[in-house]
């Protein structure tokens, strides 16, 4: 199984919007059309801190790591903060998670960021078990202010 994993091409633009559809799903969000149309073309504008690396496997999109960077008062460096990964069903359970956060591991490393994070939710315990394999979860609660 040969896997690729690269940034985004306008041409990805369809295969995405139906991964993120998935995405959205699983965590039972919906989301207005604008706030979608508004993160592809971030991914795609190249000023944009919001990046995303993306998994193919015979030409098909089958995964995504959505991630920025901003500096950070506990490093001398910058942060980065993966903010959104996701799977394909069909393709879980084959090392494709681990490959896509291996990638962006040694993405962030050669920025000279200090530190990679991210979040899950508690109750997704098949992420956590890949997670836990890379660093303990440190303890913190998230709080989310809409504003």
């Amino acid at each position: 199984m040969q896997v690729d994993i690269r940034d985004a091409a306008v041409c990805d633009e369809a295969a995405w919007r139906d991964l993120w559809q998935q995405y959205l799903g699983f965590y039972g969000v919906a989301l207005a059309p604008e706030t979608t149309a508004r993160t592809w073309a971030r991914l795609l504008d190249p000023a944009s801190r919001l990046t995303g690396r993306f998994a193919f496997l015979d030409g098909r999109m089958i995964g995504f790591a959505l991630h920025h960077h901003h500096v950070s008062t506990w490093t001398e460096g910058d942060d980065c903060y993966l903010e959104d990964l996701f799977l394909a069903d069909a393709v879980r359970g084959r090392g494709i998670g681990r490959a896509l956060l291996d990638d962006l591991r040694n993405l962030a490393k050669s920025k000279g960021y200090k530190r990679l994070y991210w979040h899950t939710d508690e109750a997704n315990t098949t992420a956590r078990r890949l997670y836990d394999t890379y660093a303990k979860a440190d303890g913190h609660v998230r709080y989310r202010m809409a504003l």
